[in-house]
């Protein structure tokens, strides 16, 4: 009789051979080493050889085991192999499978068909991991339903994550829609859910807009002691305010000193369009500063780890929070909302600073009229704007846009 000491005393010989059990069942032994199960048996009058994987991953009572589920499926009329590939075919179209295929491919169809950052894909995952696979990941992709699908919905809102529920349905959704044009399935279940949510409820980013707050909050950036890389661009953001992202994605080749301009590359912005952000004074100070710690064809602002990756993500958010500031209070985001209703308050002409703010007008021959027309305006505020930012951290009366420009 078989035993685990006689199969881990079997030797590879020159040519393969076997160790029976019983059965039908066996080990084979290769010259390689490899020890594989087999089970021999009769299908409609037909010698047939089931594999069922090697040892030591399989186990002598494994293969017993799986050898057993055999015989009574053919007890049950059952033709194993006819089973084998069925389940085989419903395991490459099961959710879980597309859903793979699909962020391999890049999660097609995109944006203006643009390349899916490794982060947006890696959120991807870890939402699929965590909400849908273990529930829907190894059904057939065509017979998950909408009810099935509005169950999962349902147990994240009554969490309270509401707007994760909007956000798995719709990633589901384009997951459907990619196996429809595919040929895996029929038709998107999870479109029809779009309504079935509460809708969420949004916040806007945390900013100080008092004048007498916003100087306390520079000078507080002033003192921030933690590493550079994190401190110049926080010291830079209240004169730029450009969304997080982009101010810490920041590279020398997209920055003229001598020309006072940057100018960011459509790839990097978040409505596909260049944009062009003059440097005040103080801002190209900021940046010359920066210079010492980087390298001049790199990142502006490489990463506290990693010298070859820009700071994180939450690297400016901490910085506030070390400094005593919550996240009701300010964020990074934050900046462009203390720069607009500022500069609004100070009577700047709100079509220049929406353009600064990098928002797209709907009318396109307005927009591409504005883009020409304002870079000299956008200037003299982005300046202007500097300066009054200096006279609220020096601790200066609350000043009127005329006096800025007269001072």
């Amino acid at each position: 009789m078989l035993s685990v000491q006689k199969i881990k005393a079997a030797a590879p010989k020159e040519k393969p051979y076997k160790l029976p059990s019983e059965n039908g069942l066996y080990l084979i032994v290769y010259p390689s080493g490899i020890k594989g199960w087999r089970h021999r048996l009769r299908i409609d009058g037909r010698d047939t050889t089931l594999s069922y994987g090697n040892f030591p991953e399989v186990t002598l009572k494994e293969a017993r085991l799986r050898r057993d589920q055999t015989r009574v499926e053919r007890a049950n009329n059952i033709d194993p192999v006819a089973a084998r590939r069925a389940a085989k075919v419903a395991r490459a179209n099961s959710f879980q499978a597309i859903a793979q295929e699909w962020l391999d491919a890049g999660c097609p169809p995109n944006r203006k068909n643009k390349p899916v950052a490794d982060k947006t894909i890696g959120q991807h995952t870890k939402r699929l991991e965590k909400h849908v696979y273990p529930i829907h990941g190894r059904r057939p992709i065509d017979e998950i339903t909408a009810e099935q699908i509005h169950g999962t919905l349902k147990r994240l809102v009554s969490n309270g994550t509401i707007e994760t529920a909007h956000r798995v349905r719709s990633l589901m959704s384009r997951i459907f829609r990619y196996a429809v044009a595919t040929g895996r399935a029929s038709q998107d279940p999870a479109a029809a859910l779009q309504f079935a949510l509460p809708s969420v409820q949004t916040n806007s980013f945390a900013a100080i807009t008092e004048p007498n707050a916003i100087g306390c909050l520079l000078r507080a950036i002033e003192g921030y002691d933690g590493h550079s890389s994190v401190s110049l661009a926080l010291r830079l953001a209240p004169y730029v305010f450009v969304r997080p992202g982009e101010l810490r994605g920041a590279m020398w080749t997209e920055i003229d000193l001598d020309a006072a301009e940057w100018v960011i590359p459509p790839e990097r912005m978040k409505m596909d369009r260049e944009h062009r952000v003059p440097l005040s004074v103080q801002a190209r100070s900021i940046l010359m500063a920066a210079q010492p710690f980087s390298r001049n064809d790199g990142l502006v602002f490489p990463g506290v780890r990693d010298r070859r990756r820009p700071i994180s993500d939450n690297s400016l958010n901490a910085a506030l929070r070390r400094l005593g500031y919550t996240s009701d209070q300010m964020t990074a985001h934050g900046f462009r909302s203390m720069a607009s209703t500022r500069l609004n308050e100070m009577g700047f002409d709100p079509d220049v600073i929406e353009a600064q703010l990098a928002h797209v007008d709907q009318n396109r021959i307005r927009a591409i009229y504005n883009r020409a027309e304002y870079n000299e305006k956008r200037r003299e505020m982005m300046q202007s704007w500097a300066d009054y930012l200096d006279a609220l951290r020096d601790g200066a009366d609350i000043v009127s846009l005329n006096e800025v420009r007269k001072a």
